[in-house]
């Protein structure tokens, strides 16, 4: 990182806090019920002012311990092309789990990949976690791969463990330490 760069602006994305005008964004995110399925479960419809609403929440909401979400900004259109948020973060074990999502026009194109290196850099460099987890439906494929190239080990596989679209579906567990992180991805110097 040069001097005078953002820690929160890598190669391809910046992270920056949801603001209240993200909200028809996350509003189209959602239309998609691919998408939905692939980070979350699916939801019901959601009005506008409903989706508007949320996101002024979220532009004044104080992260829960280090517990956050963070919108995911395309550096060379400046559009929001996902989110990412920790949980279960727990300073006593040095345990965190996380999620990442980019919407389906925007996927493959290095924006997931970028933005996790932000976020395990600052959880790992900068809040002394030391294990970061990730739980992911079998059948997506694409993000088994991605966590696999950032050097995700996998860890074990729940059977059975959600339900959508009229059946159950595993959810294979991945991990990564400190140390293996650093091995990839340096934390460079000061």
């Amino acid at each position: 990182m040069t001097a005078g760069a953002s820690f929160w602006t890598g190669q391809r994305v910046r992270l920056r806090g949801i603001e209240p005008e993200d909200w028809q964004a996350f509003m189209e995110f959602d239309a998609h019920t691919g998408h939905q399925r692939s980070v979350d479960v699916l939801h019901p419809p959601r009005s506008a002012e409903r989706y508007h609403a949320w996101a002024a929440e979220q532009s004044v909401a104080a992260p829960d311990g280090d517990d956050f979400r963070l919108a995911v900004e395309a550096l060379d259109t400046g559009d929001v092309v996902g989110s990412l948020a920790t949980h279960g973060a727990d300073p006593r074990s040095g345990r965190f789990r996380y999620g990442v999502g980019i919407v389906g026009e925007h996927q493959r194109r290095g924006y997931a990949s970028d933005a996790v290196v932000l976020l395990l850099r600052y959880m790992f460099g900068e809040r002394r976690y030391h294990k970061c987890e990730a739980g992911i439906h079998a059948f997506n494929d694409a993000s088994l791969a991605l966590h696999r190239r950032l050097g995700f080990v996998e860890e074990g596989r729940l059977r059975d463990h959600e339900f959508f679209a009229g059946r159950h579906h595993d959810l294979v567990l991945m991990g990564m330490t400190a140390p293996e992180f650093a091995a990839r991805h340096p934390f460079g110097k000061l």
